[in-house]
């Protein structure tokens, strides 16, 4: 694998891209639903985020469907003929006695060439899915910390880009914190969304065992994939064709200062973290079947951007509350607005 840099046309946007891009997301839902049953909500989260560009942090308890919403993503893409070395899903089982190495590739000595040659890890994927993000150590977390920022692995003083399409699903159990390395703010920030998922509900818990014995991955067999240049067609047409206004923005900043400014928070949002929530209220309003974004983008966006990011005061264990009383101003201010393009 070469280490150059991947280089990508521009075009201009045309009229039809957001129509394609439509297309190319319901795809990608019908056929993680046919697999995922119960959560449309998460599912629709962790399209935004792909949309965006970003990456996703799943708090969830054991045999909540995180690998297979994982890999029926992955499965979902259709791989390039020219990527043979980017796979299209991969999943590290992160342990304390992983190594960097073990995740990002490393350098063989080949006998016949008497060169070293670049193995990629399986950090080379479309979709990543870090299970158990939690459990390795400070060393591995910094490597993936480049990865997810970057989106390069450094081996041997020597740099390699990762896939314009690379996308992280992490996941950590919210209860069992033994043997853990809790993820240090500047790795925390780097999650679009933190997603706290619950128990689905009996019908489709129900609905869940009626599949069996079919295979839950064998549920949308039949159902057409996306190719990874439709999504990277689809991230540009978001970001240049759904309307993102002056008042957005200005309620985007007045938000974060009044969770910097409010008592009860001793760490407020990070600047990256608006500028990461920009495309994803932008998909969201495409999923929503609208080409401009709307106060109820921010609010239903708002608590999963800044809910990891947030610090507030011991003894607080919940932050929703704080994020919604300090947004309620903004979004109340932008409904007396037309955002309309």
């Amino acid at each position: 694998m070469e280490s150059t840099e991947q280089t990508t046309e521009i075009h201009p946007v045309q009229a039809d891209d957001l129509d394609a891009a439509r297309l190319t997301v319901e795809r990608l839902r019908m056929r993680l639903r046919a697999v995922i049953v119960g959560r449309d909500d998460v599912i629709e989260l962790v399209i935004i985020a792909l949309l965006a560009d970003g990456h996703v942090l799943l708090e969830d308890y054991p045999g909540s469907g995180k690998t297979t919403l994982a890999r029926s993503l992955g499965d979902s893409i259709i791989a390039q003929p020219l990527e043979h070395e980017i796979a299209a899903f991969r999943r590290i089982q992160f342990t304390p006695d992983l190594l960097p190495s073990d995740v990002t590739g490393t350098s063989v000595f080949e006998l016949d060439t008497n060169r070293f040659a670049f193995r990629p890890g399986p950090v080379f994927a479309h979709v990543v899915l870090a299970d158990e993000i939690n459990r390795t150590s400070p060393k591995v977390q910094a490597a993936m910390l480049e990865a997810m920022a970057e989106k390069q692995v450094t081996v041997d003083n020597h740099t390699y880009k990762l896939d314009e399409l690379f996308f992280v699903i992490a996941t950590q159990n919210p209860l069992d914190v033994a043997g853990t390395y809790p993820l240090p703010t500047p790795q925390l920030d780097r999650f679009l969304f933190k997603i706290r998922m619950h128990y689905i509900d009996r019908e489709s818990e129900l609905g869940v065992l009626s599949h069996y014995p079919t295979p839950s991955l064998e549920m949308n067999r039949g159902l057409p994939k996306v190719s990874r240049d439709e999504l990277l067609q689809a991230r540009r047409a978001i970001r240049n064709a759904i309307a993102l206004l002056e008042p957005i923005r200005v309620a985007l900043v007045d938000l974060a200062g009044a969770l910097r400014a409010d008592q009860r928070v001793l760490q407020g949002a990070s600047t990256r973290s608006l500028v990461l929530m920009l495309p994803a209220l932008q998909a969201r309003a495409l999923i929503h079947g609208r080409d401009y974004v709307t106060p109820e983008d921010i609010e239903t966006l708002a608590p999963h951007v800044f809910q990891h990011r947030i610090e507030c005061v011991p003894g607080l264990e919940d932050n929703y509350e704080v994020i919604v009383s300090c947004m309620k101003p903004q979004i109340e201010q932008l409904a007396r607005t037309s955002l309309r393009r």
